[in-house]
């Protein structure tokens, strides 16, 4: 199962392994604060499309057009992401104060495409 979550957001037991999959830091909190299990900044976004999109609504699923071609060129960890998924809960961690139209919602989305193309 894959969740996603804030940050800031008070850790649970259900959330399972907890993974950071932002470039950048999240701001105000020390790396003491953040309880996860991994950074893997390398997933995000590159910074020229994490700046063109801007959490825009009318620019969403271009977005993720252009997000899903640079996760092509992330095997290792994306096929990371799914072990650990298919071994249990996994919960993506991002910072954005948008919660419809972030890079974890669109990561979740392909990772399960992943996940329900190879049942």
């Amino acid at each position: 199962m894959i969740k996603i979550k804030r940050t800031y957001d008070k850790p649970e037991t259900e959330d399972g392994f907890r993974i950071l999959v932002d470039r950048i830091w999240p701001r105000g909190l020390k790396k003491t604060d953040v309880q996860m299990d991994f950074w893997q900044k390398d997933i995000a976004p590159s910074a020229p499309l994490r700046k063109w999109f801007k959490h825009d609504e009318s620019k969403w699923n271009e977005f993720k057009n252009r997000y899903y071609q640079e996760l092509q060129n992330k095997k290792e960890s994306i096929d990371l992401l799914l072990d650990k998924a298919r071994k249990g809960t996994i919960t993506l961690l991002y910072s954005s104060k948008e919660d419809k139209y972030n890079n974890a919602i669109a990561l979740k989305e392909y990772l399960e495409a992943k996940l329900n193309h190879n049942k």
